[in-house]
């Protein structure tokens, strides 16, 4: 008789109506191929507190933005972090898990990313520019931001939990995708004003070294993450923001190798996090 297969509950909101994304598809499918390795149960991201002590694992994918339901996932997570819980992606990230602040802690400490601060006196260290962005730190999939033009940005109240970055121009903005700390595929975008409309990108070895010095200063052993950049006139690259909570993977718009490859990826991954051998 074969051994148990590890119990993974994968926490997604099938429902969740994101731009230019089919949140539940991608789902659907990554769920369907970790059943080849784990017994999988699909969960809504309210109902994970009470149903993960029946798993080995706790899977958080497309559960969308964490504002929607704030005191229910402080309640999962205190759960897990009291019970020992397995969670993938590790609640040890300290990049949009914990909010933006990393963008000004990251920017202070010299990092390669798009200007940002949060307090009122510190707004003449952004360039002058004709716009600004303001955004919440806690926010996710532009809930809540807005464009200001720069003669009203001296009546922003940064006691609301904001940022403000200059609305910079770009060539285009480009992800790349890491499962733990190992590089595994990257898209962009051509043209500026179409998000979601990606194309597979080739990284060059600078983009790469670019992208793994934020991996390495998240320090998250076993999760997902994907390094979200814009690339400036200049040919430069600038962190837009590190996404290791729940990142969308636009798996569908990568070839079926790329796809495979990502899932061996993940499913290692989930099995060393379980203590469990891999099938097959």
């Amino acid at each position: 008789m074969s051994a148990a297969k590890p119990r993974v509950l994968f926490v997604t909101d099938l429902a969740y109506p994101a731009r230019g994304r089919r949140y539940c598809d991608e789902d659907i499918r990554l769920s369907a191929r970790l059943r080849e390795d784990f017994d999988v149960a699909l969960c809504h991201p309210l109902d994970a507190a009470t149903l993960m002590d029946a798993f080995d694992l706790v899977l958080v994918r497309n559960s969308g933005p964490v504002l929607n339901y704030r005191a229910a996932y402080e309640a999962f997570r205190d759960r897990a972090l009291d019970r020992g819980t397995r969670v993938y992606n590790q609640l040890t990230g300290r990049a949009d898990m914990a909010g933006k602040q990393y963008l000004v802690d990251l920017g202070a400490a010299g990092y390669p990313v798009i200007p940002t601060v949060d307090r009122a006196e510190d707004l003449g260290r952004l360039p002058v520019v004709p716009e600004y962005v303001v955004k919440p730190k806690l926010g996710a999939d532009s809930i809540g931001l807005r464009i200001v033009p720069s003669e009203e940005l001296g009546s922003v109240a940064f006691g609301d939990g904001v940022l403000v970055q200059p609305l910079v121009r770009f060539a285009y903005e480009v992800s790349f995708y890491f499962v733990d700390d190992a590089f595994q595929y990257a898209l962009h975008a051509p043209d500026p004003g179409q998000r979601w409309r990606l194309e597979p990108y080739g990284p060059t070895a600078a983009d790469l070294d670019f992208a793994r010095r934020f991996i390495a200063w998240n320090t998250i052993e076993h999760g997902i993450q994907r390094v979200d950049a814009c690339r400036t006139p200049e040919g430069d690259l600038l962190l837009v923001e590190l996404e290791d909570l729940n990142p969308y993977l636009s798996l569908d718009l990568v070839d079926e190798a790329t796809q495979d490859r990502f899932v061996a990826a993940l499913k290692a991954s989930l099995h060393e996090l379980a203590g469990t051998p891999e099938h097959g």
